[in-house]
Parts: structure tokens; sequence; C-alpha cells
């Protein structure tokens, strides 16, 4: 894995990048699209925002490669997604989650070079020997409280794996809640989860799925819930497994939640390793140094680097980061910390809110890392 950094000036767009090219493999790219604030309006920035993502496609390495995902973190989503264009060739989503460098737009892509990507029964499908990832992102309702939300969209998205073969219990890998109000709206989210998930057979005694629970505003105003998520059909038995590093986190099911900490995926080249929304908890689950952003951000790292490690893997093999900030005045030195020990770390810091008011900040990342693995086929 590789990262690289791209400034336009002419634009006032950075973009962070890192790559996973194996030789005759399907190239994998994690960008964090950055964009200058100069004083404008939205239209400005957006703008600018576009033409970085155009000029970037451009790129000669990045020829042929198709955007599977993108993720637009916005300053006031309701007023600026009426602006935004629609995709149909990646699955795109919205969500109010400010950038705290200043901006009013960032953008997490994530893009594939060597598979076969179209839109099939609203989902996007990237498919490639004999693997079909499927991404659905932005479903939201517009009726009913947070648990009704909840249970509508995960019922709605387990209609749409069944025109796949797949379901929820056995394919979905990764999801993301985002919840409108996270201190009044996240209790419905996760009773109503935790009972659409007992009716699917996800139970403490076979397993969750990696997720990320988040404060995040949609752009519809009606809208309590966002719900993103990814799903892998193909998979052997075996290949996909779960981690716990108990010596720092309990599990979830103890404090009535309902995700893995941890999922690692193999492939016959390469590990995926998606670890969900991580925060300073130790292994009774309570919340370590509250009141004190920098430790927290100190003991967060250390719990995803025991996650990682238990993988196998590294923060050398981390590709992208999201970093989840609940005070805006926490970002200077939060984003000083990040600088100084990843410095070419694709990465963006957003205004969200934890799911408990101690928490000060949360970070997810994901992670590819080469493997030699006969049992299985290539990515």
């Amino acid at each position: 894995m590789e990262t690289k950094k791209l400034i336009w000036d002419d634009l006032g767009v950075k973009v962070e990048c890192s790559v996973f090219a194996p030789e005759g493999g399907v190239e994998e790219w994690h960008v964090m699209l950055h964009v200058e604030p100069r004083g404008e309006l939205f239209e400005g920035q957006l703008r600018r925002v576009y033409a970085g993502e155009d000029r970037l496609m451009a790129q000669p390495e990045l020829q042929g490669a198709h955007a599977i995902m993108k993720r637009y973190f916005l300053s006031d989503a309701a007023n600026q997604r009426p602006l935004m264009k629609e995709e149909t060739d990646c699955a795109y989503s919205f969500i109010q989650q400010q950038p705290l460098d200043g901006s009013k737009v960032g953008v997490w892509m994530y893009l594939q070079k060597g598979t076969e990507v179209k839109n099939e029964n609203g989902m996007v499908v990237s498919s490639h020997n004999g693997y079909k990832h499927l991404w659905k992102m932005g479903m939201h309702e517009h009726k009913g409280d947070s648990a009704w939300q909840t249970e509508s969209l995960l019922i709605d998205y387990e209609e749409a794996l069944q025109s796949f073969g797949a379901t929820l219990a056995n394919n979905c890998i990764r999801t993301w809640f985002f919840v409108r109000d996270v201190d009044t709206q996240y209790g419905g989210m996760v009773r109503a989860r935790r009972e659409n998930f007992e009716e699917q057979g996800l139970t403490s005694d076979t397993h969750f799925i990696a997720s990320t629970g988040i404060g995040g505003v949609p752009a519809d105003t009606r809208a309590l819930i966002q719900l993103g998520t990814y799903a892998i059909t193909g998979l052997q038995p075996g290949q996909q497994h779960y981690l716990y590093a108990p010596t720092h986190l309990n599990p979830t099911y103890e404090y009535g939640v309902t995700f893995e900490r941890g999922t690692a995926i193999d492939y016959g080249d390469r590990r995926h390793v998606l670890i969900s929304g991580t925060a300073s908890i130790n292994n009774k689950g309570e919340v370590v140094h509250v009141g004190n952003i920098e430790k927290q951000t100190e003991r967060m790292w250390e719990n995803v680097e025991t996650l990682l490690a238990e993988a196998g893997t590294t923060f050398d093999d981390v590709m992208q980061i999201v970093v989840y900030l609940r005070d805006v005045a926490d970002y200077d030195l939060v984003r000083r910390k990040f600088t100084e020990r990843f410095p070419d770390m694709p990465l963006i810091i957003t205004l969200a809110p934890v799911c408990r008011p101690t928490w000060l900040i949360e970070m997810e990342c994901m992670a590819v890392k080469k493997m030699q693995n006969e049992a299985y086929r290539n990515f």
C-alpha cells in the first residue's frame, strides 16, 4: 500500500490517496478530497469539488477505474443537497457532518480498477472472480420515530438483498447508521436493530455486523436515521472472521448494542479489515478518560491498534480514517495529533456527536494487507 497527495492550487483542492495495487490484481483506492475554504458560497466550493473529482479520474494511473462509493460530508445538508447532482454509477450519500477544516464539503471516495461495475436493483455491484460486492448508501425513511425508521430501512434492505440470493446474516459485512439527534434518538435505533437482528438470526451466539452508529443529519428533514451498507456474495465458509480485542474492549452486547468491533475478510491475494466506530472504552464497557480529549484520542488509537493486530495488520495497512468529534473546539488539538502520527493518511475530521455524551471522539477505518492464501479466490 502506498499513499500520495495531490494539491491543485488553481482549484483550491487537496487530494489524499492510498492505493493497494498488487501485480495483476484488482487495484483499490481510497481518496479524501478536501476543498480550501475561500469565503465563497457553497456552490463555489461544490464546483471546485466536482472539478477535483474529474481531474482525479483523469489521472493516467486511474484510467479505467470506477468510483464504487462516495460520501459527501456537508455543513448544511438540507440546503446543500438540492444543489448537488444525482449519480447512478456509484453508491453515493450525503450526510451533515461538517468537515472541521473550515470548508462546507468534503468527500470520501472508494475506487476500484479491474472489476465490472454496474447498478443492479438499486445497488452498485462490483463483480470480479466470483464475488459480488453490493453497496447501497443514503437509505432513509420519511415517517415514524427512530425505531420505526430503523426497522423499516432494515426490512427494505433485506428485501433488496434477496434479489441477489443474499441475506443480512450471511452476506452483510458493514453498516453505517447516522442518527439525526444521537443523544435522544440513538436508543430507538439500537432497540429496533437488536430486534430485527434477532429475527434474522444475528445474536450474541452467532455474530453481528461491523458498524458505525453516530450523529449525522440526513438532508431530508423528516428522516431521523440514514443507513449505508456493504455486502458480499461468493464468500466461502471461514473466509471472514470477527475481531474482539478482549484485553481492551468488551463484547458490545454487554451494554445492549449489537455490532462487531471489526471484521476481517480473507481473499487469495489480500485481507480486508473493517474497523467499526471505536472510541475510548475499556473491556468493562466504561468510558475512559472522561473530559480529556487528548487522552481519549490516545486510548482510541490503542483500541484500534489492538483490533488491527488481532487481524495481523497495523496502522501501516490502513487506507483511510474518518474521525468524529463532539466538540468543534477540540479540532485543532486532534488535527495536530493525527497529523503528527499519520502525516500521509487519507483522513477527514467531522463534527458528529458520538453515541455517549462523555465520548468526545470516535474513529473508523479500513485496512488492506497483501496475503497469499490458496484456500480462497483472489479479490
